[in-house]
């Protein structure tokens, strides 16, 4: 994948010299200009930017103004300070707020050429892996407790995401310039991805909270209402006027129905089956299983079993547990003497 750098400079004939010389370079990476600071931002949120490269001195935002703002918003993008005012102080100054490297003008392009590209060899020192379950690879990066900025790009669409880990904790998750919880769950959602591991974290804000188990089960959880929803839509067929015009007697001749919980589904569905036996203890709400519900999951996507429907657990006690996912995960306790093939398929139909 060619990545972009940006270079920021309100010399425009130096911009245009810089373009025409890295062009040798093409097939590691593309150039793109910006005149100031502002018009960088506006070309970071246009494009997946690896590397920006700025001058100190310019109007309007000037380069220290522009690290500050790629630090807060774009902690994982490496900065290269170029000036022709260079000091002590001043690189001091750039290097203590982050700055991946320091060059003085006038410079040879060619060793800037390979600067760039030591650079960009970082973002996946760690590897980069192809059509890896990501759920799977975030549980182990959890259980590692690794330390690490995952870069992650869905192949069908070309979006690009980054996560952000300390010692196995989610920190944050970037989309663009938006951040956040939100963010995390559309990464996650993502199915066919090629992930770029780099082996340290550029932040040190938390800006996610809650447990990675239960934010990993809730995107799951989001993607599967969506993928959902996306089938009720395309096999919805427009009513004619006669069939609307039914529904409508219809609904005044008959009283609706009261709407049963879905416990009371659930136990008159099962004593059904059951031939009126009675093998049903309890039925109740628990998300406690959450992380066990992710894992099983994942277990049944690697063997290609299909989805996680439900789970009969035999824990050698008085009572054994039939867990079913869901918005919110129900739990049914039963006699263990009760049939479990015949209570499974009567859970599924």
């Amino acid at each position: 994948m060619i990545k972009k750098v940006l270079f920021v400079d309100d010399d425009r004939i130096l911009c245009r010299k810089i373009l025409k010389k890295l062009e040798r370079y093409k097939k590691r990476f593309t150039t793109l200009t910006a005149v100031d600071g502002l018009d960088a931002v506006d070309k970071l949120k246009e494009n997946t930017i690896s590397l920006v490269i700025t001058d100190l001195q310019m109007p309007q935002w000037d380069g220290f103004a522009l690290m500050a703002y790629l630090s807060e918003e774009y902690p994982d993008i490496p900065v290269i300070v170029q000036t022709a005012h260079s000091t002590p102080k001043a690189k001091q100054i750039a290097l203590s707020r982050g700055a991946a490297g320091y060059i003085e003008k006038p410079y040879n392009i060619d060793d800037l050429g390979q600067k760039i590209i030591a650079t960009l060899k970082k973002e996946s020192e760690g590897g980069i892996l192809q059509s890896v379950p990501l759920e799977m690879f975030i549980q182990l990066i959890e259980m590692e407790q690794k330390t690490c900025t995952i870069r992650v790009v869905e192949k069908k669409t070309d979006k690009h995401g980054v996560l952000f880990f300390k010692n196995g904790d989610l920190l944050d998750a970037r989309i663009s310039s938006l951040h956040g919880k939100s963010i995390a769950y559309e990464i996650f959602s993502w199915d066919e991805v090629t992930l770029s591991i780099q082996d340290e974290c550029a932040v040190d804000k938390k800006r996610i909270d809650g447990d990675l188990q239960a934010i990993l089960f809730e995107a799951i959880r989001l993607k599967d209402e969506a993928t959902e929803k996306e089938e009720l839509e395309a096999n919805k067929k427009p009513a004619t006027k006669a069939q609307k015009a039914r529904a409508t007697e219809r609904d005044r001749a008959e009283p609706e129905p009261k709407a049963l919980s879905l416990e009371e589904n659930i136990k008159r569905t099962l004593e059904s089956a059951m031939g009126g036996k009675k093998y049903l203890k309890d039925i109740y709400p628990d998300n406690s299983w959450s992380n066990f519900i992710v894992r099983a999951s994942e277990i049944g996507k690697h063997f290609t079993a299909g989805s996680f429907k439900s789970c009969y657990i035999d824990k050698g006690q008085a009572i054994d547990f039939v867990i079913l996912p869901g918005k919110e995960i129900t739990v049914i306790s039963v006699d263990p003497r009760c049939p479990r093939d015949r209570f499974l398929q009567a859970l599924s139909g």
